[in-house]
């Protein structure tokens, strides 16, 4: 069956279509949208409870979004250029950064030489990790003020807190009479349980005072890997110190390429499992599920953290090279499975938003060629690529682009039942908003044709 056909009909999805049809409009063109594999099912019923009043004008033509179009460019297929591009600024960078410690290293050294070596050796993996996660974040981009504080409490606080409650817990033993943990011990269950939660716990904090900025779990996933890197970075710096005054700059060596080159994204993967689950629940449920929802994720973590200690515990008694192996193949396992994880849940975020507009067209909001243009990277690229021709167009195309990346959140929070009346008053904002932003837009384009 057609799935245009599918939604002929349905006052469901167009809302008040009964309406135009009453008033002797032609009906609305209904189309079901694809759902994300990774997002919440959107059932009839929702969409009748959250039904959306029809626009006194509904748009009925694609006069941006035909302009776009006819101004794409021929591309050469399978065109490379951006990428090698971005690669070789990311080989330049990380030699420059490998050069100046290398200077340090075999100069006469300062303690401020020293610590600058140790910094920037350590910010090689760290600088890696925000750049994948800014770019899994381009769809819907967080504020950069969430996102920086993600990678301080990971950095600082973090670290700190864990430090506490390690001295706490010795404290505790001792005065029990039990006497010093075992180091086994202490690196299996101790460590994992101290440092997953003294990491996600800000993710609780976030979703619970910003929940509009945690929309899902490539949110989490974003929050969550940008603090694990922050506590990973500041205990480089520290492994890498303790093995320069143990080793001189051999151990240095050894160190920084296990630990920053073999297996850089432990405490990311780690963070990142309570970051996904909490997404998963902030999209529809209720505050107290999302706090519930954290357990399971921190839970994971904790377990894949004592499992990377016991095993690198066990793996080194059986000698150096067992253990190095064991480090390469099981930091390679997590890796993957975090890097596809990011992947598809970048995808499910776009299909999930094209869901969402296509409420808005099936009701007369946005037209269904507009749907298709903010609701792929193509069609976004284009659009800028045209408004950039005319002056403001730029920025009336930008703040389309990105009132209806939240359009798509307020009207998930509608189908969810959450936020009642305020929500939809947003919605309503946001839909004038986008409206007034559209009609500058094609003023715009108009006055420069003429």
């Amino acid at each position: 069956m057609n799935p245009a056909s599918q939604g002929q009909g349905n006052p469901h999805l167009g809302g008040p279509m009964s309406q135009h049809q009453m008033q002797g409009q032609p009906p609305m063109q209904q189309r079901v949208y694809e759902q994300a594999r990774f997002a919440p099912t959107v059932t009839q019923e929702m969409r009748v409870r959250a039904r959306m009043q029809a626009p006194q004008q509904r748009v009925s033509d694609t006069p941006w979004t035909g302009a776009v179009r006819q101004s794409q460019p021929v591309e050469e297929p399978g065109s490379t250029a951006n990428i090698i591009r971005l690669a070789i600024a990311i080989v330049a960078v990380v030699g420059l950064t490998i050069g100046l410690a290398v200077l340090a290293l075999v100069g006469s050294l300062s303690f401020g030489v020293r610590l600058f070596a140790l910094i920037a050796l350590s910010a090689i993996p760290l600088i890696g990790i925000i750049a994948y996660v800014l770019w899994l974040d381009r769809w819907k981009p967080q504020p950069k003020i969430v996102l920086g504080l993600c990678l301080l409490w990971g950095g600082v606080a973090a670290v700190i807190l864990t430090l506490v409650f390690s001295l706490v817990s010795q404290v505790a033993l001792y005065f029990a009479g039990v006497g010093a943990m075992p180091d086994a011990v202490g690196a299996v269950i101790q460590a994992p349980i101290v440092e997953e939660t003294t990491k996600t716990v800000l993710l609780v904090v976030i979703v619970l005072a910003a929940r509009r900025h945690f929309e899902g779990p490539l949110d989490g996933l974003v929050y969550g890997a940008l603090i694990g890197a922050g506590f990973a970075f500041t205990e480089n710096v520290l492994y890498l110190g303790g093995a320069w005054e143990e080793a001189a700059a051999a151990g240095l060596w050894q160190t920084f390429v296990l630990r920053c080159l073999f297996s850089p994204l432990l405490h990311t993967v780690f963070c990142t499992c309570a970051g996904v689950t909490i997404g998963f629940a902030a999209r529809k449920w209720q505050w107290w599920a999302i706090i519930l929802m954290w357990l399971p994720g921190l839970f994971v973590g904790m377990i894949l953290h004592g499992i990377w200690n016991g095993t690198m515990t066990g793996l080194s008694l059986l000698g150096t090279i067992p253990q190095i192996i064991g480090l390469i193949v099981l930091s390679f396992i997590l890796t993957t499975c975090w890097v596809v994880l990011g992947i598809l849940l970048r995808r499910s975020e776009r299909l999930h938003t094209l869901n969402m507009l296509g409420d808005y067209a099936n009701t007369g909001w946005f037209t269904h060629a507009e749907v298709d243009m903010l609701g792929t990277w193509k069609g976004r690229k284009f659009g800028r690529q045209w408004a950039n021709s005319f002056p403001g167009g730029k920025e009336e195309m930008r703040t389309m682009i990105r009132t209806s990346g939240d359009l798509s959140t307020t009207r998930m929070r509608l189908l969810a039942g959450v936020g009642g009346q305020k929500e939809r008053d947003i919605e309503s904002f946001q839909l004038k908003k986008f409206s007034s932003a559209r009609d500058r837009l094609l003023a715009a384009s108009r006055s420069v044709i003429r």
